[in-house]
């Protein structure tokens, strides 16, 4: 099985992941290492903090050897093909994460892999910071179906993915986007026919009214560089603010998955305040990771069954 899509996990393999994230949580240095013995290669197109070093320390901890693995490491970076890589790859190593521009790159390296192959950001999904997003929010209200989310700002890979996870967990997302930076329509389609009812809306107070959780990011994503003034000029108002803040459920938590630019897409007073579980969802990056890595690299590979 590969996790290039949040949609390829269905509502009990979510539950079941958080679950284990959260035993690996309470039990951090107590529990087993069912990646013993086990590699995980680790191909970066795109720099990192979180990702990488949560996958790092989560695949150490687990018992496994994570390889850092660059483009410019790669023979990819001299021509070869993505599928002879991924072929090789699954010669030597149990797993492979890939975090790339190109969403198409992870679907080459599913096809020809024999290994399990995990999304670790493309410019489609990013299912990894959405399990840690889930996370939080169940860390917080105890359930995830019916929560109502409000998503703030650019449509991009990780709004798809929350979407289609909302679309999976039974729960409520409105997203508040300038025209023209809307989520992609083939994703809201997607998200309907697994049964979700998501809302594309314009203005942020609409996404924001009577929401449990408000959801930011970047405005300027890796890639979109060349776009940074018009995004600015455009991105003005999708911010989450402490007026923003104040139209939402009084128990609302505000997330963003960093690194944040802080005084455009929120503001230091909510990213701050008592609110704010945006270092709890950074923190649970690496604990749904080992949850993931123990379920594709051992139960499903023969190997241990997670925390004991």
């Amino acid at each position: 099985m590969n996790l290039i899509s949040i949609a390829d996990l269905g509502r009990e393999d979510v539950l079941r992941l958080i679950q284990s994230a959260e035993a690996f949580r309470a039990r951090r240095g107590q529990h087993g290492q069912p990646l013993a013995g086990k590699s995980l290669a680790m191909i970066f197109e795109k720099p990192s903090t979180r990702t990488r070093i949560s996958l790092e320390v989560a695949a150490w901890e687990l018992g496994g050897h994570p390889l850092y693995l660059s483009a410019g490491e790669l023979q990819l970076g001299r021509g070869e093909t993505i599928a002879d890589t991924a072929r090789v790859l699954s010669r030597y190593v149990h797993a492979i994460t890939a975090r790339v521009y190109s969403h198409s790159t992870l679907l080459q390296l599913a096809e020809h892999a024999q290994v399990p192959v995990v999304n670790a950001l493309s410019d489609w999904e990013h299912p990894l910071q959405i399990l840690a997003d889930l996370q939080t929010m169940q860390q917080s209200f105890g359930s995830l179906e019916g929560l109502d989310i409000g998503w703030i700002g650019d449509g991009n890979n990780v709004c798809n993915s929350l979407i289609l996870a909302s679309a999976i967990m039974g729960m409520n997302i409105a997203v508040a986007s300038p025209p023209g930076y809307s989520p992609r329509e083939r994703i809201l389609e997607e998200a309907r026919a697994l049964g979700g009812s998501p809302r594309v809306v314009t203005e942020p107070e609409e996404a924001a009214r009577g929401a449990d959780v408000l959801v930011t990011d970047t405005w300027i994503s890796m890639g979109d560089e060349a776009e940074e003034a018009e995004r600015l000029r455009v991105f003005g108002r999708y911010q989450i603010n402490s007026q923003l803040l104040a139209l939402a459920g009084e128990e609302a938590i505000a997330l963003h998955c960093l690194p944040a630019h802080r005084g455009q897409e929120i503001t230091d007073e909510v990213m701050d305040g008592p609110r704010s579980r945006v270092f709890d969802e950074a923190e649970n990056r690496m604990h749904t990771s080992k949850a993931v890595m123990a379920w594709l690299m051992g139960e499903r590979q023969g190997g241990g069954d997670g925390p004991r």
